[in-house]
This record gives C-alpha cells, structure tokens and sequence, in this order.
C-alpha cells in the first residue's frame, strides 16, 4: 500500500496495450471549451485519505473553471506497471501520485517533467533539503516529497508500565543495547507463550536498511565516479543482529511473525502475546479501529544509535508528466494542493506526517493522542532511504537481500554468510546496471 514494491519490465501484453492506447491519446480531449482538463491520478486509498483528496479537487475546480482537474482513483498494488504502460502509450496522468523510490525508472527515462522551475519559491523553501534530495535525479528534481511515514513502537501501555522499564521518549530513547535487554526483561515477565516484541518482517530489506542508518549503517557507498558498491561494515549489522539475537539468542521475540505483515501482528498485540510491535507510522489508524475497547497503546520513538533517532525514508511524491502539454498549470494545482493548511489535511487523512515545515508546526499535529507529537519528534530525523537513488536496487533486493535477511532472522544462516550474499552477490547485481 506504500512504496517499494519491485519494478518490472514492461511485459509484451503491456507493450501491446500501450501501443493501442497511444493510438487513442489526443490533447484536445483535455482542452474543449477554453476549459483546461488535468488528469490527477491519486492512490489514495484509506476512506479519510480519498476523502480529503477529493474534497481539494472539489475547492480548486470551484475556484478555477477553466483549468479543471479530474480526479482519477490508482492503486499502490499496481502502479509501477501501470505508470510505465501509460507512459509508453501516451496515456499518462497530468499529475502523479507515487513514491520517491518508484521514481529513478522514470525520472532517468525521460518520462517525467523536471519541477525546478516550474515550483514556485514558496513550496521550494517550505520543504526541507533532505525531503528534496529523495526526489532529485542528477540535477533535476522530478517529485514533491509530500507525505512521510516514520518506523515507530506500538506498545502495549499497562505491560510497559507494570514491568517497571524504562518508557523510552523521542528527547531520551532507548539505544539498541538498551533496547535489547528491556526485551530479554520484558518477556520475563509475561509468561510462557508471550514475547516483549514481534518483528513483522514479510518485506525485511527496507526495514532492516532504514532502521540501520540511526546506527550509522549505509551499505550503499558511491564513489568518485558515480557508481555504487555494496560495504557491509560493523555498523550495518547492529540493527540486523539485534533482531537476529532477540528471535534466536534471547527469545525475546516472536519467530512465527518473521514472515507476515504489520496488519497480521495486530491480533497478536491486542491479545496481549506481543507487547510491542514496530510498524510504520499509519498503523496507527488501524489500531484506533480495530483495538478492543479499554486497551490501552501508547506510541514509541525507535531506538537510536550514534546518529541518533535518524532512519531512512521514502516519501509519496506528486509529479508531472513529462509530456503533459499543461505543465505550468498542473504546477499551480501542486501549489495550492500542498498549501500548509492542506498538507495538514492529506497527512491527517493518511495518519501520516507531512514534509513541509509549516505544515508540521501545525498545533493538531503536536497532540499526545494516538502518538502524534511523538511522530513530529521523529521527522526532524528523517533521511533519504539509503537505496533512494540506486539502479539496479529493485533486483538486489528481490534477489539478494530479502531472502538473505530471511534466512538471517530466522537463523538459518549466521552474519558472515548474511555479509557475504550482500556484499559478493549483490555487487554482481548492481555492477550490471552501471556498465559504461
């Protein structure tokens, strides 16, 4: 439902449908009536989220009948594919709706439209550098970074407060070490059965990269000449080997939730059988609707390492097609869109966080319920993912590292077999895609 999914090649169906649907594209289509038609593809998906989404579209066209924008309803399951058969087709939406590691493909492919011009001074200054750098591809930038989801701990409260550890806070957190013996305490106490912590790790690769980068790992090292190498160095393995050591040293965690999703932990968390659960900063909707009544769950920064609470993040963008003969126009819909007032809007839909400062500084957002001023601690420490600008990094972390971070959790294998499928045959991977 976010980013990351695999990018695929366009299939030979796909390239015939594109072919049929270039023979149907026709500007005029979106010009009749001195009236301008904007297509705006948007994935939202969560009924407050399309809600607000709809409701902006609504205000502009109102405000501006002759520049109309339809509002057009996408997918996160599909939406790399069917991007790259719209593209090749000449069917693409005015305005795009996607997220900042999707975009390499079709920012170096010519298929989106440079934003540096086109974004008034406002929005430029109003999101921070590090949100853009997600979105820059060589020297053009070809999204705005919008919306951004943080790794946080849900938390069991009454198991917390009755076992007597330290209750971590985004000013004073827990360090990895820290965190690591407050597990082994926890599950002490909890009886037979029940772990301290459940790791859902079905897509363990952005997980396991993100959370790494507070403790000063990177993996991914560009050099002089622009190519990049896979280095597994001491750093890179405090967050893997934490949660390797807590599943298969400590039995501090639940081994039967390696594989599953964070939506699959949550009757676990409510039962009592976990009492904490890392899962992206949205979950939070889920838990306020599906959590029994009288429990009680309290929102907990992720540990921090030399760099502090810092992980890695791939925003959703807004981006406009290249060959959108309205670009000018689509860029005054971004504008108004992603007004403070609005991003705070969007982000409140998606219970999520928005990039822009003014935004963030919104007093809705810096309330203790549901965890939403622990949240805003935390997006100040924000970075780009460490595989943000990669090529080649969809098929490493298909091929390479999910089932070699898998096989590590689970214990199959040990941390110099983990570096060496990372390092050896990930670079093989990579060394493909920067030939020449």
């Amino acid at each position: 439902m976010r980013a990351g999914r695999p990018r695929r090649v366009l299939t030979a169906a796909a390239a015939a449908l594109a072919l049929l649907l270039a023979g149907c594209s026709s500007d005029g289509d979106r010009a009749e009536g001195g009236k301008i038609r904007l297509r705006f593809q948007s994935l939202a998906w969560q009924q407050e989220s399309v809600e607000a989404n709809k409701e902006l579209v609504a205000e502009w066209n109102a405000a501006h009948p002759d520049i109309q924008v339809e509002y057009v309803q996408g997918s996160w399951d599909s939406v790399h594919d069917q991007l790259l058969t719209s593209f090749e087709g000449g069917e693409a939406p005015d305005i795009i709706h996607d997220a900042s590691d999707d975009l390499a493909d079709f920012a170096y492919g010519g298929y989106l439209a440079d934003l540096t011009t086109l974004l008034p001074a406002r929005l430029k200054a109003d999101i921070p550098a590090r949100s853009w750098r997600t979105t820059t591809f060589g020297e053009g930038i070809y999204g705005v970074p919008f919306l951004q989801e943080p790794r946080v701990i849900m938390a069991n409260k009454k198991i917390l407060e009755s076992s007597g550890v330290r209750i971590p806070t985004p000013e004073r957190p827990w360090s990895w070490e820290e965190f690591r013996q407050v597990t082994k305490e926890l599950t002490a106490t909890m009886g037979k059965g029940r772990y301290a912590i459940a790791w859902p790790l079905k897509e363990p690769v952005s997980v396991s990269l993100n959370l790494g980068l507070s403790a000063g790992g990177q993996l991914f090292h560009r050099g002089a000449d622009g190519k990049v190498t896979v280095r597994f160095t001491e750093a890179d393995g405090i967050v893997p080997g934490t949660v390797h050591d807590q599943v298969n040293t400590d039995r501090s965690a639940s081994r039967s939730t390696l594989g599953t999703g964070g939506s699959d932990a949550l009757p676990g968390f409510f039962g009592g059988k976990y009492a904490m659960v890392p899962l992206g900063f949205s979950y939070r909707q889920q838990i306020t609707q599906q959590a029994p009544k009288g429990f009680e769950w309290i929102v907990l920064p992720a540990p921090a390492g030399k760099e502090g609470l810092a992980q890695g993040v791939s925003p959703q963008t807004l981006s406009i097609a290249e060959d959108s003969p309205y670009k000018k126009e689509a860029a005054r819909f971004l504008d108004f869109f992603l007004q403070p007032r609005n991003m705070v809007r969007l982000a409140r839909g998606d219970w999520m966080l928005p990039t822009g400062t003014a935004a963030l500084a919104d007093p809705s957002l810096h309330t203790a319920k549901d965890g939403w001023a622990t949240g805003v601690a935390v997006a100040e420490q924000l970075r780009p993912a460490p595989a943000q600008s990669v090529r080649g990094y969809p098929e490493w972390k298909d091929k390479v590292a999910t089932p070699a971070f898998q096989e590590y959790y689970s214990g199959a294998i040990d941390a110099d077999e983990l570096r060496r499928r990372l390092v050896e045959d990930g670079n093989l991977v990579l060394a493909r895609y920067q030939r020449g």
